[in-house]
């Protein structure tokens, strides 16, 4: 059955969905991005 009338929060929520997933992966993508540039600075200051 195909609704002739389109409701907008679906967009609206896809919308959101879509930007809360992209911002857990850019935040786990952060945090492993700075916790290997720690272990890389650990490592030059122990040589």
């Amino acid at each position: 059955m195909i609704r002739e009338a389109l409701n907008q929060w679906d967009f609206v929520w896809l919308a959101y969905g879509v930007a809360g997933i992209a911002l857990a992966l850019l935040i786990v993508w952060a945090w492993r991005a700075m916790t290997s540039a720690e272990a890389r600075r650990d490592a030059a200051r122990r040589r």
